[in-house]
């Protein structure tokens, strides 16, 4: 159902630009955030958003907006963020099912096994859905997942 509803918003955009903000920020949110840590990621949304607006035209004609902001806003924060991101801590009294080390684990990872993890683990994408938004196949997606995993396993100390 998730993939069904994603695939009817990349394939060009009729309503508003207001409408196309509403229903595609979040997942631009995610994906930088997933990418670049809270602060940069946010700013990274902002600066496709803002880009989009620019060239609204253009945009909504496209067959995967999301995917073509995810590149411009990449392209544009890569100009001020050379710093490793900082994740969130976990609250262990909010989030008690969560390792603590989690955080630090996925900082360790590599930007594109950190954001393959979060998107399809922590935030419920599909493998197509990331590979979509970050222009790369379903299986570059999966072996950045796996790599990512075995990575975690073997920092956290899991399954040994």
């Amino acid at each position: 159902m998730l993939g069904e509803r994603h695939e009817k918003e990349v394939a060009g955009f009729s309503g508003s630009f207001d409408e196309f903000v509403t229903r595609m920020e979040p997942r631009l949110k995610q994906v930088f955030v997933a990418r670049f840590g809270r602060t940069d990621g946010v700013e990274a949304a902002s600066e496709a958003l803002a880009y989009a607006w620019e060239h609204w035209a253009k945009v909504r004609a496209m067959e995967n907006p999301v995917g073509y902001l995810y590149r411009v806003g990449r392209s544009r924060t890569r100009r001020i963020r050379r710093r490793t991101p900082t994740l969130p801590a976990v609250a262990s009294s909010r989030m008690p099912e969560v390792e603590p080390r989690l955080p630090a684990a996925l900082a360790g990872l590599s930007e594109r096994q950190r954001v393959a993890v979060i998107l399809v683990h922590g935030l419920g994408w599909t493998q197509v859905e990331a590979a979509e938004v970050l222009g790369v196949s379903r299986t570059t997606v999966q072996n950045h997942l796996d790599r990512g995993i075995a990575r975690l396993r073997q920092g956290l100390e899991i399954g040994r």
